[in-house]
């Protein structure tokens, strides 16, 4: 990997590529780290904007019910003239092709890099075996002005994931009818569409969307089913960024993390509390003994489904809580644990143990364009402890020492668009147990799939999505 930061010393000649970082970090290459595919997005699917040619974010399925994982690539209009909001917040192009680099379709065209990950999910949605897209749609209305802070010129649509067309479309007032409440705009740039099910049906199919303060639950026909307004939206106090959905009652369906509340299936509250200032990001996950929590960024908490309090790691020690992700991180730890970023858009984590309800392990990781896009990866299989990625890297978090990964180009970071930096999926794409990392920059024109060695393509069978493919955990 070349770094976007200066170096201090120049590369050696060995088995790994070595060189010392700005950061005080010997970079090596990880050895067991192969670079399955390195694609590039169907020139048709690209745009050239100011004179930078790129693709767009990306979300991954198997669109065309072949077993195999396809890629879609989007972009979107009316984003804030300046600043860091810049770019695109309603979809207005999408294009599907297949790992081969073949076009599967095309709608929609132009547009920009999406202000931050935004509406835009791959799911299947009427249970044919394919994937099919659900998605926001940039749909002007002739005779009534909007911008960047209006929904009124948007709809949300069901497309097939084979051919693009669009099956359903609906636009709910309770989403058309919003605008931008907070004058900083700190929420209104994050809007989402999660999988989620909230009916209890077999398969999920329903639809949770996020706006600003508020939520739309959809079922797969568009009806709503329920909606929900928070009063907390101010800068620094404002829910989740990006909410979760997961059931924490165990009643078969799926609740809502916002961060300061969990609704139920049916939108009523579980409980609200302002907890602390920066909830960032949040996540349903087992945590202590199997049991299902809420885990909120915010001053580091673990909340249970009635709302007691499981863990606070408190201001002192989570001053900021950017980023949050639990897995099995430590092999030689009973239970999952928490990686927290406690201090903003910085290089700190903080490693937190499920068994002890205690911080084990305080670490820098490698420094990144907006020091934002962990991901836990379960490199080595699912019944052995993950791998974290960070900027470019993997680290082990038992032995403490990350590896950057090869062949991989400088990211764009903000000289082009705040989003300029690798975005990760991890996914099981070759179909062996362990999981690839697929990697991009929505200002770039390639997609970088990394794979453990050794890889026998042979054991491939089929494509499967879970959750963190369906439900990726992108922040900004």
């Amino acid at each position: 990997m070349v770094s976007r930061f200066n170096f201090q010393s120049v590369c050696v000649a060995g088995l790994f590529a070595q060189c010392i970082l700005s950061t005080g970090y010997a970079e090596e290459t990880r050895r067991d780290a192969q670079l399955y595919r390195r694609l590039q997005i169907p020139k048709q699917l690209l745009t050239t904007n100011g004179g930078h040619t790129y693709g767009g974010d990306i979300r991954i399925g198997d669109l065309n019910g072949d077993g195999r994982c396809d890629f879609l690539v989007y972009r979107c209009n009316h984003g804030a003239p300046s600043g860091a909001h810049m770019g695109g917040m309603k979809p207005t192009f999408l294009g599907a092709f297949e790992m081969d680099g073949s076009v599967l379709w095309s709608a929609g065209q132009g547009g920009h890099q999406p202000s931050r990950p935004m509406s835009v999910a791959v799911h299947d949605m009427t249970g044919d075996g394919a994937a099919d897209l659900v998605c926001f749609w940039h749909q002007p209305t002739p005779g009534i002005k909007s911008d960047w802070l209006s929904l009124t010129d948007v709809v949300v649509q069901v497309r097939d994931g084979r051919t693009g067309r669009v099956l359903r479309q609906s636009a709910p007032t309770a989403i058309t009818e919003r605008r931008l409440k907070d004058p900083q705009g700190s929420n209104w740039v994050h809007q989402r569409l999660l999988i989620a099910n909230f009916r209890g049906t077999p398969q999920p199919r329903d639809i949770a969307v996020k706006i600003g303060d508020t939520y739309v639950a959809l079922d797969e026909e568009l009806n709503v089913l329920w909606t929900y307004r928070t009063k907390w939206n101010r800068y620094s106090h404002c829910n989740a960024y990006i909410p979760s959905v997961g059931d924490i009652d165990g009643d078969g369906r799926d609740e809502l993390n916002g961060g300061y509340f969990v609704l139920n299936d049916n939108g009523k509250l579980l409980w609200e509390k302002k907890l602390g200032r920066n909830m960032d990001s949040v996540a349903i996950a087992e945590w202590d003994d199997g049991q299902m929590r809420a885990i909120c960024s915010g001053f580091g908490h673990v909340i249970g489904a009635d709302g007691e309090v499981v863990l606070s790691l408190g201001e002192e020690e989570v001053p900021h809580g950017q980023e949050v992700r639990v897995a099995n991180l430590r092999s030689d730890l009973d239970g999952p644990e928490m990686v927290l970023r406690n201090k903003g858009h910085t290089n700190d984590l903080l490693l937190v143990s499920s068994a002890t309800g205690g911080i084990v392990d305080r670490l820098k990781l490698n420094i990144s364009p907006t020091n934002v896009g962990m991901e836990p990866v379960y490199w080595k299989g699912s019944n052995q402890a993950a791998l974290l990625y960070n900027g470019g890297w993997l680290w082990d978090l038992h032995t403490r020492k990350g590896f950057s990964l090869p062949g991989l180009p400088r990211p764009n970071g903000g000289e082009v668009h705040r989003m300029g930096f690798y975005h990760a999926i991890p996914a099981d794409l070759c179909g062996d147990n362990r999981e690839e990392l697929l990697l991009w920059d929505p200002t770039a024109t390639e997609l970088f799939i990394f794979t453990p060695k050794p890889l026998d393509e042979s054991a491939y069978s089929k494509y499967f999505s879970t959750p963190r493919q369906y439900n990726p955990r992108l922040m900004d």
